[in-house]
């Protein structure tokens, strides 16, 4: 599938979650569509801290050999079945997943369709955008030496109908409902052939939006062997809920890897699959290592024992000491990063409908100094964010209008905002009748710079009579509460994670609509979800689209459904005897690398 959108503890198809700064912060994806991170757009901004050469020149790569590749701290990866809910929708589960099952449509760190890496080869419409002919690559096969065929595809969407549905069993509803048409808007998904299928939508549609955002879903799937109950589709998705977390589940492949042993908060071992037919076989075998902390990372990297990691900002001073390493760069996400603030009814300490209140959330945007955070705590590596599509990457889809704040860094005006309102200070608290602006904000742990971040943005409130304490969790840990639909109450706000679009078309559905499936906080707005699908349907020209588009990012800035907050970059750190890890196979953009093209020399 494409990328994304997820939580990452900051986007996959529909809502991957991943950390959020410097791969210590955790992000959430959305359904890939054509947005990297999240939405799909961006190109990668490089930005040298040291020498950017690739390999030492006189090594040579050796089939056979291993790279160790660092997970961002507190990270586990839970889930290993292509079609998630929405608390396992995490970009690092993904980011595994994808090195097991090609996507039908693989978007580069461009942002735009590499076909060479997808399971489509490629895809017609009409002018309307309501036929879509999708044609796959027929020299494809499954590990077991089966072709990977249309029927495969058919029964991907047979289950993502099952497990879309409201009533479906647990763990399911599967997150990326409601994302790019899935499934309501499709009429049909018809085979015309072993190798070809159409897809006919219920109404006209933006064709870029529904390949990268709907259309990419449909990945074939090894029907072979998971299909254990042809004719009882409850107890299928029942079946396949419960394996969903069991690593032995992934035993036929199309993708370059297959899966090798996982020790849980350990590692987890892909090893190259001798019977990949979709490119170049991959010489390495990667382990992706967790990481209880930046500072252990940092370690492992000094000693060589990490090969592709990456650099906390809270240690970029001791760079320099990281000698086996020889290519270090900045690379960004295409997603947005936030404080997000619970809006359901039942938010803890009854700041639910406070929440709700656009100028509480003004007030919290004008106290927040993104500039302080940049300099201070991310060395300049974390450019301010004004609303949902950052500055870096540079796209198409940054409203002109917002790469100016619509809330600057003001606390005075913050103050007065609250004070206007009936808010009074007592005991440098804001306090109205028995509310007072005091709270508990969860956030990831294990990144230093995060911590730091919060530290500034706890100081920045209380500037202003608004009081927070942090709470430091596990990004898995953070994602099950903040996702938790039973039980929406049990926490007030959380930061250090953003939503990466992933390779999907960022037009804020999985995110900002009222039922979209990574709205978690509860944020309901008829006017916002009126903008958001203008942006879903064709237009006579991009001019058009673009303005359309622009509509909808800037009213999202100014009603803030989240605080946006700065796009920190990953300071990328590479061993000098790995090969190939550049930004095109690492694709920080989307947060899908492709890691069968890297290799190692010794």
């Amino acid at each position: 599938m494409l990328s994304k959108s997820r939580i990452s503890p900051t986007i996959r198809r529909t809502l991957d979650v991943v950390s959020q700064f410097s791969k210590g912060e955790t992000f959430m994806k959305a359904r890939r569509v054509a947005m990297a991170g999240g939405l799909a757009l961006s190109l990668i901004a490089l930005m040298g801290a040291a020498k950017t050469s690739n390999v030492n020149a006189t090594s040579k790569a050796v089939a056979g050999g291993t790279i160790d590749y660092a997970l961002p701290p507190a990270t586990n990866l839970t889930w290993y079945f292509p079609l998630v809910n929405s608390s396992n929708d995490t970009v690092y589960n993904f980011q595994l997943i994808d090195q097991l099952y090609m996507p039908l449509l693989y978007i580069n760190h461009d942002l735009g369709i590499d076909w060479k890496n997808s399971d489509a080869t490629r895809v017609t419409y009409n002018s309307q955008g309501t036929i879509y002919h999708v044609f796959m690559n027929k020299k494809l096969k499954w590990s077991d030496g089966r072709p990977v065929t249309s029927a495969d595809v058919l029964w991907d969407w047979k289950m993502i109908q099952a497990t879309s549905a409201k009533n479906a069993p647990a763990p399911w509803p599967y997150e990326g409902a409601g994302t790019g048409d899935i499934p309501t808007g499709v009429k049909s998904v018809v085979p015309n052939g072993p190798y070809e299928f159409t897809v006919t939508l219920k109404s006209p549609a933006n064709q870029q939006w529904f390949m990268y955002n709907g259309l990419n879903q449909l990945q074939p799937l090894p029907m072979q062997v998971w299909n254990k109950y042809p004719n009882n589709t409850l107890k299928e998705i029942q079946y396949l809920g419960a394996q969903a977390t069991n690593p032995a589940f992934d035993s036929v492949v199309d993708g370059p890897y297959r899966l090798g042993k996982v020790v849980s908060s350990q590692y987890w071992t892909l090893v190259p699959n001798a019977k990949y037919t979709g490119g170049p076989l991959a010489d390495s075998k990667i382990i992706m290592e967790y990481e209880g902390s930046n500072a252990s990372e940092f370690a492992a990297l000094k000693t060589g024992s990490i090969q592709v990691g990456y650099v906390d900002l809270s240690e970029y001073g001791a760079i320099g000491e990281l000698k086996p390493i020889d290519n270090i760069w900045a690379g960004y996400n295409f997603g947005n990063f936030f404080l997000a603030l619970n809006l359901h009814s039942n938010a803890e300490n009854g700041l639910g409908p406070v929440f709700n209140q656009l100028y509480i959330r003004q007030a919290m945007e004008d106290a927040i100094d993104q500039n302080a955070i940049n300099q201070d705590v991310y060395h300049g590596y974390a450019p301010d964010q004004y609303g949902p599509i950052p500055s870096i990457p540079s796209t198409q889809y940054l409203d002109p209008a917002l790469k100016k704040p619509l809330y600057s860094y003001n606390p005075s005006a913050a103050k007065k905002l609250l004070t206007s309102h009936g808010w009074k200070d007592v005991n440098g608290v804001m306090t109205k009748g028995s509310q007072a602006l005091k709270f508990t904000v969860l956030y990831t742990s294990g990144s230093q710079s995060i911590t730091d971040m919060m530290v500034v943005i706890q100081s920045d409130l209380a500037k202003v009579g608004i009081k927070i304490t942090l709470d430091p969790q596990p990004f898995a840990t953070l994602v099950g509460t903040i996702t938790n639909s039973a039980d929406e109450g049990q926490w007030d706000a959380a930061s250090g994670i953003g939503i990466s679009y992933g390779g999907t078309y960022p037009t804020g559905q999985t995110e900002f609509a009222t039922d979209g499936g990574l709205n978690f906080y509860g944020y309901n707005s008829s006017e916002e979800d009126k903008l958001i699908a203008a942006t879903t349907k064709p237009t006579p020209s991009e001019s058009q689209t673009l303005k359309i588009f622009d509509q909808y990012e800037y009213y999202t800035s100014q009603q803030l459904p989240l605080l946006f907050i700065n796009n920190a970059g990953t300071i990328e750190a590479v061993q000098k005897d790995v090969h190939d890890v550049t930004t095109a196979t690492l694709n920080p953009v989307t947060d899908v690398p492709l890691m069968q093209y890297w290799s190692v020399s010794k």
